[in-house]
Formats: structure tokens, sequence, C-alpha cells
């Protein structure tokens, strides 16, 4: 076999993602299948080769000739099409996961990859290499049924070709050439229990691309956005749709673990989890775009979580959770994995699940309240989940805790958090009176008020003009752009754009925001980090409701040049420009949303 997989990693940014509602897979531009879990995001790897060139393993379909490449999205869908160009022809790879029938059914994640040569002829080469279980599960490969079939003791993955496939050591191989207008298929089950093998011949790969093409578009078009910026936005909710685990409604907070936020650092996280914060921003925006049935299902998976929970020392909710629900999220470091391009170390499962973040609150019942008003009204048990959440809030809104940005240096009294318990508070309020439900407003009023005059006389900085990142210090912090944004703060108030002001020359490099001094020693991390896109996009929305439009739509303008080719973003932007973190982020594809819609209102 002539080329072959080299032990070497691309760009983060240089990868599409497909994906069936359960879980997904990132595929490079260079045709290698180099993250995927099957049979969900959050469930052991199979290929890992993002986080271990030579161990992780990985699926490689690419031309077996010198060629460059070009990756997009067969339009308004998750469909990925990986097209090759060489001296002798033109062929592509079509990547997707089928979405049919039942997506609440748990069943076959069938994962398919059409080859086509579209013009001259094309050789290509495959190499199936799965290392199941983060790589540290043998597993054995042989013929079934005229399939390859690898088998591990916790999963088994069978795979059909069109072509012949030899076994390898325990990965299997085949190259092949293709003449202009014919294709090859190669389709990945899992396999087992009531799942029996099932083959994927040229008739049925094409019928099950058509369908996973009606499904996306289908979905897409109950869109209400018709703005400026309609092929972002939509791609950005075409991304939050992918990050949504079908049967829970949770969304993830990134399909990927360990993906280092500085190359050779320490900040590399598991992100396979529902953080609130992240999922009820997340749900805030597809309510924005017309899509209420994400949001319900949402909805659900809070109420489930607030009434399993009771209340406790750390809330009436953890900060994540599994995407079933699991309260459980042990971290473990896999010390066998090199990390992205040696950043160790390379972890599973979350720590900070234990830690206590009041922001949470104000995120929730903000996303509640939205749904209240555009989607369904909630009913007499979601109002009573959402009194016993306020009720909770308005007892221990004034005590430290860890922040939204999950420091590991200690509690400490950050200032979002208590902004954030405050719009708790304001939108239960708001709810109570315009639908006339039951509350103890006498009681949720007073502590509103508490919060407010404590954020104005502790959270304010004179020596800085303006507002700080904890009480009684001087650090900035990008959060409290939520300032303006959550209604706390008239957007032209003096002292919200003195903030504005100082934020702008601390904290922000030509348009991209860092979200703090990560030097100012408060996080209890070692190393620095890039600008965080959600940060930026605050900042766009921020300038917007400030009435600085040209400045907003300049920097909204130059933050679209740092995606990726598909549109696409990670957590951080590099000082190069690169893109770090995991990836995609749904928190950066929300605010993107946010922005976009406000900043096109504004504009007229």
């Amino acid at each position: 076999m002539s080329g072959g997989h080299e032990p070497s990693y691309l760009p983060i940014a240089e990868h599409g993602l497909i994906g069936d509602l359960r879980t997904v897979a990132l595929v490079g531009t260079n045709g290698t299948i180099d993250w995927y879990c099957c049979p969900r995001f959050d469930a052991p790897s199979v290929f890992a080769s993002i986080l271990d060139a030579d161990r992780g393993g990985f699926f490689e379909l690419a031309a077996d000739a010198p060629a460059t490449t070009k990756q997009f999205y067969f339009p308004d869908t998750n469909v990925l099409i990986t097209r090759f160009f060489t001296e002798e022809g033109v062929g592509e790879v079509q990547d997707f996961m089928p979405i049919t029938g039942d997506t609440y059914d748990a069943g076959r994640h069938r994962l398919i990859r059409r080859v086509l040569c579209v013009r001259g002829t094309m050789p290509f080469r495959a190499r199936v290499a799965p290392r199941f279980d983060y790589a540290r599960q043998p597993h054995t490969v042989g013929w079934h049924a005229g399939q390859t079939r690898f088998e591990s003791a916790g999963l088994a993955l069978a795979l059909t070709a069109t072509v012949p496939v030899e076994h390898e050591a325990l990965d299997a191989t085949a190259t092949f050439k293709l003449l202009e207008g014919e294709s090859a298929v190669f389709a990945l089950d899992r396999v087992g229990d009531d799942i029996m093998p099932r083959g994927c011949p040229h008739a049925e790969a094409e019928s099950e691309f058509n369908a996973t093409v009606a499904f996306w578009r289908r979905w897409l078009s109950a869109s209400r956005y018709r703005g400026r910026w309609r092929e972002t936005v939509h791609r950005s909710a075409l991304t939050l749709k992918l990050l949504t685990y079908a049967p829970t409604g949770a969304i993830v907070a990134a399909p990927t673990t360990s993906l280092p936020e500085r190359i050779g650092g320490e900040r590399n996280w598991d992100y396979r989890y529902v953080w609130i914060r992240d999922a009820a921003f997340c749900a805030y925006a597809l309510l924005r775009l017309g899509f209420t049935g994400e949001a319900e299902a949402f909805m659900t998976f809070l109420a489930d979580r607030i009434a399993r929970r009771g209340s406790s020392s750390t809330g009436p909710l953890q900060i994540m959770y599994g995407i079933d629900g699991r309260t459980d999220l042990p971290e473990l470091e896999l010390e066998h994995l090199d990390g992205y391009r040696g950043s160790a170390p390379v972890r599973i499962g979350n720590a900070a699940a234990d830690q206590l973040q009041l922001d949470i609150y104000g995120a929730l019942i903000d996303s509640v309240y939205l749904y209240d008003k555009w989607g369904r009204p909630i009913s007499s048990d979601q109002w009573d989940a959402v009194c016993a959440v306020v009720n909770w809030v308005c007892d221990h809104w004034n005590q430290p805790d860890e922040g939204i940005w999950e420091t590991r240096g200690g509690r400490r009294n950050f200032l979002y958090s208590r902004l954030m318990c405050w719009v708790a508070i304001e939108r239960a309020m708001r709810m109570a009176s315009r639908r006339g439900l039951p509350a103890n407003l006498l009681h949720w009023g007073r502590s509103r008020d508490e919060i407010y005059r404590h954020i104005m006389r502790r959270g304010w900085s004179p020596a800085r003009q303006a507002f700080v990142q904890q009480e009684d210090n001087d650090v900035l912090d990008a959060a409290l752009l939520m300032m303006p944004l959550t209604k706390f703060i008239a957007p032209t108030d003096p002292k919200w754009l003195s903030t504005l002001d100082a934020l702008g020359a601390e904290l922000v490099s030509d348009s991209l925001v860092y979200r703090y001094d990560p030097t100012s020693g408060q996080d209890g991390l070692h190393g620095e980090e890039g600008t965080f896109s959600i940060c930026s996009f605050w900042y766009v929305e921020a300038l917007t409701r400030a009435g600085r439009l040209d400045e907003a739509r300049l920097a909204f303008e130059k933050m679209l040049t740092y995606a990726n080719h598909l549109g696409l973003y990670a957590e951080q932007i590099a000082r190069t420009g690169e893109q770090q973190g995991n990836f995609p982020q749904a928190f950066t594809h929300f605010a993107l949303i946010s922005a976009a819609f406000n900043l096109d209102r504004a504009l007229g």
C-alpha cells in the first residue's frame, strides 16, 4: 500500500463534524476520522488519533496520490464532503451519519463514507484502525457474514465495503482505483445485542444519503432568521443541533475531550457533558431562531434534574451532568496517551461537576423565562421547580463560589455570580407578574434589590473606573460584558461605558477578547491561554447595545474570519490565529447567533 497514515496532527480547525444526534465524528481535511466515540458522545473512543497520533486509532480514506484537498458541507446540511485534487482526476468522500426514522430509539450507529471519482481517474487508500476504550482495550479482527468484524470486550463494529478489504494485524485496509462516475462505499456499524449485521450496497448508501440530506434541510427550514449573516447563523444552528443528545434533550458543551487551551499546557478538560449554563444559553439561541422543540426537550431534562436532586450545599442543581442525567463524573488522567501534539494530560470525566457555580441559576431561569414567553407556557410543576430554585438563590447568593470560569484556586466572591443570581430572581418575578403565578414577590424583590446594591457598592472599582472580577480587587473580567446583555445596567450608563472602555483597553486584541489575565494568579492554574471566542461575541453585542454600531460590525466581521473553513469555532484562538481548545464549542456558536441577531436588528 503506497502512502499511508502519518503520525502527525492536523490543526484542530482542520476538521469537520458529522453526527446522528447521539454522537459525532471529527473528519480531517486529509480524509481521516481521528475522533469518534460510539455509541454516545461520552462513550469511550473508537478513534482518538487526535489525542495520540500513534496509539489513538483512526479511519483513513484518501487519495492514494499527491493531492490537495477542499472540505465543505452539502448546502444546509451536516453532510460533509472532502474533495481531493490530483494530476489524474478529482475525487471526493461524502461523510455522514444517517438520521432516519425515530432518532429516540437506541440502535445502530451507522457511519457511512461514500467515495466518488468525479473527474478523470483516482486511486484511493483506506485503513480502518480502531483502538477501543481510549486505546486501553484489546480487540480482534476477522470476517463475519461478508463483513470485517472488530470485536472488543465492550463494543463490536462491523465494516462493510463495496471494494476488497484485507486484514493487516488489528486493522482493515484497502487500495482501489475509481474511474470517472464510479463510487465505493464504506459503512461502519455498531453490532451485537439485538443489532444484526447489515450490508450497505451502493443503492442503500444513495438512499441513506438522500434521507440524511432531507432530514437536515427539513430541520433547518424551521429557522426564522432572515438577516445579513444567514449562512453563518444557520451553520451555528446546525452545529448546536449536532451537539444535542436526542434521547434526553441534553446539549453537550463540546464533543471532544482534552484538546488543549494552549499547546503543551495543562488546561485540557473533558467537555462531553451538559453544563447547565452552556446548554441554557444554547436553548435561548435555538428559541431565538424558532426551534422550540429543542428548547422544550432541554426544559424537560432540567425539570427531571431538579426533581431528582432536591437541595444541598451546592444547590438544587449540579453545574453539569452526564448526557443521560447522571451526576457522577469522576475525573481520570489517561497517562498512556500523549495528548494533542504532546499536550498532556488527557482527561476523561470532569471534577468541576462538584463545584459551586451560582451563575448557572441565572442562565437557567432566564432560559425558562424565554421559553415561557416564546415557546410554550411552563407547567404548574415546572413553576414549582422554578420557585424552589429562586428561593434557594435568595438564601445563598452572598457566598463565594468557583465562578463561571471554573477556577481551581478556591472559592471567591465573583461579581458575575452575583449578577446571574440577580437575573434568576428578576426573570422569575417577570414570569410571576406576567402570568399571575403564585410567588413570594416581596421576599424575592428584597433579595433582588440587595444584590443590585451589593454589586454597585462592592463590584465597582474607583481606581479602575470599572466593574471588576471579584469584590475588592481590580482584576478585569470579560464575563462582565453580560451586565448590559442581561439588562442589569443600561448599555449607555456612564459606569458601564467606562467599564467597556477599560475592557477594550486591557482584554481586547484586534477585536478578540481574553476572558481575564491568567497571570493574575486567580484561577489556580499555570500557563497562558488564547482569546476566548464567546467573549469576543459578547463584546460585539455590548458594543451594539451601546450604540457603537460601526465598531460592533467591524469586530463581528473580523471574528467571522477566525472561523475554520466550515464556519466552526473551538473554544479559544491562539496568538497565532489558530483555534485551540475543545472543538466545536457550543457556547461560542450560541454567542455568534445572539450577536448576529442583535447586531442585525440594530443595523436595521
